[in-house]
């Protein structure tokens, strides 16, 4: 039971095609030709959905970001919506439930923040391993605490979305597991509270998205 339960996560598994991590860039294939026209009311919706977001990461980073400086985190947003949401379709394989993929995502931004920071800012990364404040007896550990902190970001970001992402999906396969089991009026409210979940995994879906750019993006702003 546990074996098929976690085959769904199996890139060899869902229907049987070797070249299943093409599903993350799926998305792209499934928007009409006409949302490439400037002058339509796909381009017109994206437009002004990126130009919340540059709003929001905007305040995030600083007044001095441009629309160039947040626009990796808007398109890393857009990545893993496209991922979490194509992967509550039947057959379609998650990508953003593997650490394969998360840690992808979250180390080289890591990674080139830290070199960053510690090249360009030096005493800037330096001031941030000690909080205002820090009584001189306390210091030492608190260098200690902010560096084990900062080692772990990039595993704490790409466990959250893969985990969210896992949860949902084995709730979702643990009910549907349950229908040939079931009598017909068991059945329906069965569907309904799967209908639901759906609809509540679509929600968790966009938020963890946002909530990983969001990081992203803070964890951007220590550096500059």
């Amino acid at each position: 039971m546990m074996a098929n339960l976690f085959s769904i996560f199996d890139p060899a598994s869902t229907l049987s095609l070797p070249l299943n991590w093409f599903a993350s860039t799926l998305g792209l294939f499934l928007l009409p030709w006409v949302y490439w026209v400037q002058s339509n009311r796909y381009h017109k919706m994206f437009s002004m959905i990126s130009n919340q977001l540059h709003l929001e990461f905007k305040t995030l980073v600083g007044p001095a970001s441009s629309q160039g400086h947040t626009l990796i985190f808007i398109s890393l947003f857009m990545f893993i919506l496209f991922n979490n949401l194509l992967g509550l379709a039947p057959y379609v394989f998650t990508a953003s439930s593997h650490l394969a993929m998360t840690l992808s995502l979250a180390m080289p931004l890591w990674f080139s923040f830290m070199i960053y920071g510690w090249f360009n800012h030096t005493r800037h990364m330096l001031a941030h391993l000690v909080p205002l404040g820090t009584p001189g007896i306390l210091m030492p550990f608190m260098v200690l605490i902010e560096t084990i902190s900062n080692l772990i970001r990039p595993g704490t970001l790409a466990v959250r979305l893969a985990a969210n992402m896992i949860a949902g999906h084995l709730l979702l396969v643990l009910l549907g597991n349950q229908g040939p089991s079931l009598s017909s009026s068991l059945l329906s409210f069965l569907l309904g509270t799967q209908i639901l979940l759906l609809t509540l995994e679509g929600a968790v879906a966009v938020i963890q998205s946002y909530v990983f750019a969001v990081l992203a993006t803070l964890y951007s702003s220590e550096v500059v």
